[in-house]
Parts: structure tokens; C-alpha cells; sequence
């Protein structure tokens, strides 16, 4: 049972020990200190940055603080600190070569596809499988109606011999 633990914890005691492995190095903190630096070089306040910058105040804390819970992602990172790079009069990409592209681990498997996730309104997969829907159901019951014609023919001729 220990095992078990142990095995599902490593990750964890890893994330933990992250700050204490040798030549790992959070480039964030750095991009902290320069922004920082800059902003009070410039003898700006945050909310005069933000207002400058068109940035949210809180983003500017969380970049400044090195917040990682409001700290946005890769992506949009890169474009706010471009954008800080030109307000705080700071070298061109000075910003830039010290963030890390995140990777993120995707799990390949089955079991974590979601139904959810899928949209069968705004995709061409759910027009496909929408109008494949619809043909099948045409060819099921034109062959529902066919076999109950030739029924309800056979009846009338037997209610027609009958009469006679």
C-alpha cells in the first residue's frame, strides 16, 4: 500500500523541491525585478502603468509579485510584455528572451475525451455526422413504409376477396 502512496506522490514532492533543484531557475523572477526596476526608474505607479498600458493593475501585481495563480499563460504573456517593454522605455525583447514557453503535459488516452467539449453545432464534424444522422433515418423509414405498403396491400387484396 506504501508503494501505491509513494508512486502517486512523487509529483508532488517534486513541485515542492522544484525551487531547490540546482540550475532551475524561475526566469519570472527576473522579469519581476526588471519591470519593477523600470516602472520606479520611471517613477510611475502601477495604476499610472496600467493606465498607460492599457494592462489591468492586478496583472501588473501578478507580474510584478511573480503571482503564478494570476499570472496569465504563455501566449498572452508575450503580448503584455511587449507592450510593457514599449511603456517602460526598456531594450526591445529585453522581456521577451526571459520568458518560458510552459509546457503542458497532455495525456493521450480515451478516457479523458469529453463529451462536453465536443460541439456538434459549430463544427463541420457535427454537420457531417448531422447530415449522416439524417440520411440514415430517411433510408430507415422509407424502408419502414415499403414493407408496411406491400402489408397493407396484401390486406386489402385478401378484404377485397373476401367481399366476392
Amino acid at each position: 500500500m506504501n508503494i501505491l502512496k509513494n508512486l502517486f506522490l512523487i509529483n508532488k514532492k517534486f513541485e515542492k523541491n522544484k525551487d531547490i533543484i540546482p540550475g532551475f531557475v524561475d526566469q519570472y523572477i527576473e522579469i519581476a525585478k526588471l519591470v519593477k526596476e523600470a516602472r520606479i526608474q520611471q517613477k510611475l505607479t502601477v495604476k499610472e502603468l496600467s493606465y498607460i498600458s492599457k494592462i489591468p493593475e492586478r496583472i501588473i501585481d501578478s507580474i510584478e509579485n511573480n503571482n503564478k495563480n494570476i499570472r496569465p499563460e504563455y501566449p498572452f504573456i508575450r503580448s503584455i510584455l511587449i507592450k510593457l517593454e514599449e511603456c517602460l522605455v526598456l531594450k526591445k525583447n529585453t522581456l521577451l528572451k526571459l520568458a518560458v514557453r510552459e509546457r503542458k503535459i497532455l495525456k493521450k488516452g480515451g478516457k479523458d475525451f469529453l463529451f462536453k467539449k465536443f460541439d456538434l453545432i459549430n463544427t463541420w464534424q457535427g454537420s457531417v455526422l448531422y447530415f449522416f444522422i439524417l440520411v440514415f433515418s430517411i433510408f430507415v423509414l422509407k424502408r419502414y413504409f415499403i414493407q408496411n405498403v406491400n402489408i397493407i396491400k396484401i390486406q386489402n387484396i385478401e378484404n377485397q376477396i373476401i367481399d366476392k
